[in-house]
């Protein structure tokens, strides 16, 4: 998920997501589940990883979600296709879409086409967990970098009202433009945006950008700064997200 420390090579972007998030959930693993409430409904959360790393890396983030509101909750953490990356200088890796330049800032430019393509392949995934019966209120769509620019293009292209979206360490991946094809309904998804103060790889003021973008929109968004974070997830932003998911699970009655 992040650099020890971080190389000023652009090709250093093959490591970010990959270690810390592994590391963060084995000093938290003391938890234990208690009984699933008989009110809860089924939910469903959705994980999207970064540039470089796969879906069952991050796969034990779930363990850190012990309340029990989440033991209905089917989780999905699916890897992206392998493509050539120009930020790393066309090298062939799991990348949802192309990234430009490393440090992400706010004016990079954005590989629009490949965003919409990846977002036609997310609303696959909501689609058939709807199909499934579950309500889109306990919809959640989570992301990590690469895989946060990726949940905020989801929620906000998908045509109804989900649970929410939550990004972390993101950006916003397409211009001002796109604003018109947002539906109504997506713009009332609640959004939580998360992003450490210390970032070198996707820069603070990438992070700072997105609620004001999102307002030209009417789109309303948590923003929650970390100060001292680098590129990575921390302990603190895991346990706020299970709290701000937690207030927004739909009950079965």
């Amino acid at each position: 998920m992040d650099l020890i420390t971080v190389s000023t090579k652009p090709i250093a972007l093959l490591t970010i997501t990959l270690g810390s998030t592994i590391f963060f959930i084995l000093l938290l693993q003391s938890h234990t589940f208690s009984p699933k409430p008989d009110s809860m409904a089924r939910s469903f959360v959705l994980w999207l990883h970064g540039l470089g790393d796969s879906g069952p890396a991050n796969e034990p983030i779930k363990t850190l979600f012990t309340s029990p509101e989440f033991r209905n909750t089917i989780w999905k953490f699916p890897s992206a296709p392998s493509n050539p990356v120009t930020c790393n200088y066309g090298s062939v890796m799991p990348s949802w879409f192309d990234i430009h330049e490393i440090p992400v800032t706010a004016d990079s430019p954005k590989d629009e086409n490949g965003v919409l393509k990846a977002v036609q392949n997310v609303h696959a995934m909501i689609d058939k967990e709807l199909a499934a019966g579950t309500n889109p209120k306990n919809i959640f769509v989570c992301g990590f970098s690469q895989g946060g620019a990726l949940t905020l293009a989801s929620v906000l292209l998908y045509p109804r009202t989900l649970g929410g979206g939550a990004v972390f360490s993101g950006w916003v991946p397409f211009n001002s433009t796109m604003i018109e094809q947002m539906p109504a309904d997506a713009k009332k998804t609640p959004l939580l945006w998360s992003h450490g103060m210390a970032d070198r790889t996707v820069l603070f003021e990438a992070g700072q950008a997105g609620p004001p973008f999102l307002e030209q929109a009417g789109v309303s968004c948590e923003f929650k700064a970390y100060p001292g974070l680098a590129h990575s997830i921390s302990n603190e932003e895991l346990r706020y997200l299970e709290s701000w998911i937690k207030t927004r699970l739909q009950s079965s009655s």
